[in-house]
């Protein structure tokens, strides 16, 4: 054996043992309780939702109320606005998602309202049309809508992802859908505590901090009646609690009026974790960016003696008296068990949701279904193998043990590449699983019949060899980019099943054109390296 095929024997023999090590003996392992290293364990191959079962869920985005939201902020703006200015106003209502009416601007002020719109920016996003009595209305433009719609789709996805990722579920799958693309597609392989991973995801998760006016009040109607004729101020409102601070079915529900404008939101939060209150029960801290910490030290300092409301989806938890100056640093405390802290801090840390959440359908996928399919699976791929090693070693007889060899390092090589990377074995996947084996097949088949007609035309053998060899690697990598651009559009515009089977594809691509050229060829070279004179070919 000359030293140009030793270090290609050496690097198939390399790249087998690797691969076999990180893609076959974690499976193998974990079939026999054999004993395996943690990290080798860590890097089996992980299956997708529909052979480990799980959940799927699909949600819809209530775009609405991402648009409500919008409007309603930029209504409390103009008011501070106008109040800065010393314009009176009325009222300040939302008539719908996107529009909202301010009332009872004097006209002697009204260039100075139009003004004082204008710095708020909200001109931009809303037409502004005037009525009576001093009344102008907001609508927000259609262009505006559609761009917050998306928006809002696209922030509540890249949300979700992150409260599941915080989850700890392996491989989940989250993808728009719909033909508005409004709806959200949850695959969560794994899962068991499937009431858990639904409240998190759905958990609004928005946190306010706000000044409390007055309360808390046994009823609403308590509450209303603290001020003249039963009719709050607009910028205050009307909040729920419970009066131990907890969840509501923790304590009685109690009432607080608050100020509509937040000192502080969920979006001006640095990070949110589980810790203890000074009772040493299960509590939330959070710290507050840089920008916040400061608005909230100076909001803080002019209200010592008042109450700070902790407010989380429109319901407050906890209520503490300001007794100093505090900045960057808070605790939401209540009757929480340690795992209701750990999915607030979660929810916190993730962001909250622009809109709301509705559950279109749920179906829970048992292991059972996957455990079948698997054995489906693995039966279909035995039977495919068998059939193309006996066809291989019929047609092409000793030649057809190349074809078999370099077969098996294929499937090999594809295995230990997808647990590498991490990528999930899916029901899909296992059909791509059983087409590399048949595109490794016409590999071969290419590259025989090409040194069959070199041999008929008179070349001689290792001629014929070396020619079917390198006439053919244009003709594979042409049909294998080829199936790579068709797998690329697959991960592009597929969901989870489709980008398994892609994935899986390209994967097979890559290492039969590796398997098919340079395994085949050796194997060759190998063979007839140890004749001096080789006037036939078994093929």
């Amino acid at each position: 054996m000359n030293k140009n095929i030793r270090w290609k024997v050496i690097t198939i023999v390399v790249v087998l043992v690797v691969f076999a090590g990180v893609g076959v003996y974690p499976i193998v392992a974990a079939y026999f309780n054999a004993p395996a290293p943690q990290w080798v364990k860590d890097k089996q191959l992980k299956l997708g939702l529909d052979l480990k079962g799980g959940v799927n869920l699909v949600l819809r985005v209530q775009t609405d109320t991402a648009l409500k939201v919008e409007t309603d902020a930029t209504g409390e703006r103009i008011r501070e606005a106008a109040k800065m200015a010393n314009i009176p106003v009325t009222s300040v209502t939302s008539t719908s998602p996107v529009q909202f009416r301010v009332e009872g601007v004097p006209s002697a002020q009204d260039q100075a309202f139009r003004q004082a719109v204008a710095d708020t920016g909200a001109e931009t996003n809303y037409d502004r049309s005037s009525g009576a009595n001093g009344s102008y209305t907001f609508t927000m433009k259609p262009n505006v809508q559609k761009a917050l719609s998306d928006e809002s789709v696209v922030q509540a996805r890249q949300t979700i992802e992150r409260r599941v990722n915080e989850l700890g579920v392996a491989e989940p799958s989250i993808a728009q859908q719909g033909a508005n693309g409004d709806q959200i597609l949850v695959q969560l392989p794994g899962v068991t505590d499937v009431n858990r991973a639904k409240e998190i995801i759905r958990s609004t998760g928005l946190l306010e901090l706000k000044l409390v006016d007055q309360g808390p009040f046994p009823t609403q109607e308590a509450a209303l009646a603290a001020y003249p004729n039963n009719t709050l101020p607009q910028d205050l409102m009307v909040v729920p609690g419970s009066s131990d601070g907890g969840a509501a079915a923790a304590g009685s529900t109690v009432y607080y009026v608050l100020r509509r404008v937040a000192a502080v939101s969920g979006r001006d939060l640095r990070s949110a974790r589980q810790s203890l209150d000074q009772n040493n029960r299960p509590a939330v801290s959070f710290t507050l960016s840089q920008d916040a910490a400061r608005r909230f030290g100076q909001i803080t300092e002019t209200n010592i003696g008042k109450y700070l409301a902790i407010v989380l989806d429109n319901r407050v938890f906890s209520a503490p008296r300001i007794d100093g100056r505090i900045s960057d640093q808070g605790q939401i405390y209540g009757s929480f068990t340690t795992q209701e802290a750990q999915d607030l801090a979660l929810v916190l840390r993730s962001g909250a949701l622009p809109a709301q959440m509705d559950y279109l359908s749920e179906q829970v996928i048992g292991p059972s279904l996957g455990a079948d399919a698997i054995r489906a699976g693995v039966l279909a791929s035995v039977v495919g193998l068998g059939l193309v090693v006996a066809f291989m070693l019929f047609y092409y007889k000793l030649s057809g043990v190349n074809a078999v060899v370099a077969l098996i390092f294929n499937l090999v090589i594809l295995l230990g590449l997808m647990a590498y990377i991490g990528a999930v074995m899916t029901l899909p996947g296992i059909a791509g699983f059983v087409l590399t084996m048949g595109i490794g097949v016409d590999s071969n088949v290419l590259i025989f019949e090409r040194i069959k007609e070199e041999m008929e035309n008179g070349r001689p053998v290792r001629t014929a060899l070396n020619a079917g060899f390198s006439r053919v690697f244009l003709t594979l990598l042409d049909t294998h980019i080829s199936a790579l651009i068709a797998a690329l559009f697959l991960i592009q515009f597929g969901t989870g099943p489709i980008r398994g089977f892609a994935y899986t594809l390209i994967i097979g691509l890559a290492s039969n054109l590796f398997t098919s050229t340079f395994v085949s060829r050796t194997l060759f070279e190998m063979v007839l390296g140890r004749r001096q004179q080789v006037a036939t070919l078994s093929i």
